[in-house]
This record gives structure tokens, sequence and C-alpha cells, in this order.
């Protein structure tokens, strides 16, 4: 493509973050950026309260228990809220230009995308939009998946490995493939007491 053509459909060279998007000063990433890429990364695996305490250092919201693993990459850690005792696995991405919030007891597996941002293509400068993405309680993001911004997973569902989801996923819905495709329900266990009662019985 020759220099000289004129942008049709999109001007890089318009492109910048609105104000404020980031949702603190350029210092603030850049020390995140050298934090995260130190003392997160090359922490031992199993120093997890060390990871949450960078995390809130950082202004994330981190509840008590929460597993993160070290290659877990955060863009803008004070705009994620961990739920209690939610697990982030390996080469987990958040990518946090917008909000994203895991719930409790929620896992997202290995090598998992989420994406809290996008660009208006219909803009010709290209600008980022933030749109939220909420991993609702105790659902399960299976490995390899992608997460579309503006998206939310309902409570216990289950998204299957290498699946891409770009609408809401229903409560205890079991989610696979690309396109998605509703393969089932999900039902909570038999509790231990229950059990228990239903063998004495």
């Amino acid at each position: 493509m020759a220099d000289n053509v004129r942008p049709r459909f999109q001007d890089l060279s318009q492109s910048k973050a609105p104000p404020g998007f980031r949702g603190r000063s350029g210092l603030t990433v850049l020390l995140w950026q050298t934090v995260q890429q130190t003392l997160f990364a090359w922490s031992p695996q199993p120093a997890y309260g060390w990871r949450r305490m960078l995390l809130r250092l950082f202004g994330a919201k981190v509840g008590k228990g929460v597993l993160i693993r070290p290659t877990v990459r955060v863009t803008y850690p004070w705009k994620v809220r961990l739920g209690d005792h939610c697990w982030i696995g390996d080469n987990a991405e958040l990518y946090s230009l917008g909000p994203i919030t895991i719930g409790q007891h929620a896992v997202v597996s290995q090598r998992s995308y989420v994406c809290a941002a996008s660009h208006d293509y219909n803009d010709i400068s290209f600008p980022l939009v933030a749109k939220a993405v909420a991993i609702d309680r105790e659902a399960w993001v299976a490995a390899d998946c992608f997460i579309a911004p503006g998206v939310t997973i309902g409570a216990g569902a289950i998204v299957g490995a290498r699946s891409t989801v770009l609408k809401d996923v229903l409560p205890s819905a079991i989610m696979a493939g690309s396109p998605l495709k509703k393969i089932g329900d999900r039902l909570p266990p038999a509790t231990r007491s229950t059990t228990a009662n239903y063998a004495a019985g």
C-alpha cells in the first residue's frame, strides 16, 4: 500500500485514549507494568498471598483465598474485582481496560483471555471503548477461551475449552464451541450432608 493513500476506514494517527480512560496516571501504569513483569511474574507458584498483596496495592479488590498464578497478566488492576476463593490459571489474561469482575469460587482456566474493551470502528479515529465483563460466582471458564467485551457469564455456568463467548451466558448453562452452543444444564452436586442423610435413610 502506498504511503500517500488517505485512510478510509481507520486513521490511527488520530487515535488516542479518551481522557481518564486508564483510571490512573501514566506513571502508575508504568510502575504496575514493571512490578507485574518482575515481583509478580518472578514469584514462586505457592506465593498466592504475595500476588494478592501486589494486586491490592495497585487498587484491585481481591477477596480472601484467591489463587492467581504468577503468569497471569492484568492490564489495570484497579479495574478488577476478584471474589473470595476464585482461581485464575496459568497465562490467563485479564485485559481490564474496562471493569472485570470475577465472582466468588469462579474459575478462569489457563490461557483464557477476558477482554473488557474494544474499538469503535464507525469512528475513523478508531477510539477505545470500555465494556465491563462479569464472570459470576461459581462459573467455570475452561482453558483457552475468549470472553468478549460486555459479556456476563451467569452463576454456575460452564464454558468449555477453546470456546468463543460473544454474548451473555445464562446461569447454570453449559456452553461450548465457536460459535458457542448450549450443550446442557449444570445441576448442583449433592452436598456431603445430603448424601450422608440419604445414605443413613
